[in-house]
């Protein structure tokens, strides 16, 4: 995780000089004096990681040596040059962002070759990449990288490290719940069936129920008739007598 810095370096440290063995610091929208950034000194020997984004440079002059930095941010701001300096105060880069400077000339580029270690450089939003065969002429000019500008020779994007993360996470939480298993699908169809088997049994016993209240309404209605046909016969009989 990177350290981010709401004041300057300079005051950070003097209350926290443990900072120093930190590995990432961001301190942009800062403001360097002549090139400086207050308080960011040689001392971060352990630095791999820098952002220095929009804090007003014009020049690397005063970058500290930051020998173990792989990764720096420089993009908006206003360098023009002075990038031969990175190879002698980061030889290790491997990532460098330049992104929305007023670098204009492959010259200016060029003295990037001595980063042996470069791999990936971004100079979106920068005069250059208006001049024709930008991206053949700093592959040409510079063998090493293997990205510019986030694509490469064929037009590949670089991968996104969080992404990588990401897919990492995924794979070791494989067998978490919610995953397919075919032990559940089994237990789930032996429950299906005795549900099936429930309902299907009360059902029938629902039908029985039904078919002896008919029964007994159908018999109701017999008896009453029978009733009713004998009281008839009773009055026949007693009007024959009368007669």
């Amino acid at each position: 995780m990177a350290l981010e810095l709401s004041l300057e370096p300079s005051a950070c440290l003097h209350l926290y000089p443990h900072l120093y063995c930190i590995a990432e610091l961001v301190v942009d929208n800062s403001r360097s004096t002549d090139g400086e950034v207050e308080g960011l000194t040689d001392d971060f020997t352990d630095l791999e990681f820098l952002s220095l984004v929009n804090v007003g440079l014009n020049s690397l002059a005063k970058l500290p040596s930051l020998p173990k930095l792989r990764k720096l941010e420089l993009s908006d701001n206003n360098l023009s040059g002075s990038l031969d300096t990175l190879a002698e105060k980061c030889p290790n880069l491997t990532y460098l962002n330049l992104s929305g400077n007023k670098i204009k000339d492959l010259s200016t580029v060029e003295a990037l070759q001595n980063l042996k270690n470069l791999q990936s450089l971004d100079l979106f939003n920068c005069e250059i990449t208006s001049l024709e065969d930008y991206r053949e002429s700093v592959f040409e000019l510079l063998p090493q990288i293997t990205y510019l500008d986030g694509f490469d020779q064929e037009d590949n994007e670089a991968p996104d490290s969080e992404a990588e993360d990401e897919d990492e996470d995924g794979e070791d939480g494989a067998g978490q719940p919610g995953d397919y298993d075919e032990d559940d699908d089994e237990e789930e169809d032996e429950d299906g069936s005795e549900g099936g088997e429930v309902g299907l049994s009360f059902q029938e016993e629902e039908e029985e129920e039904d078919y002896a209240e008919e029964e007994e309404e159908e018999d109701q209605v017999q008896g009453q008739k029978r009733k009713r046909d004998e009281d008839d016969e009773g009055e026949e009989d007693e009007d024959d007598e009368d007669d």
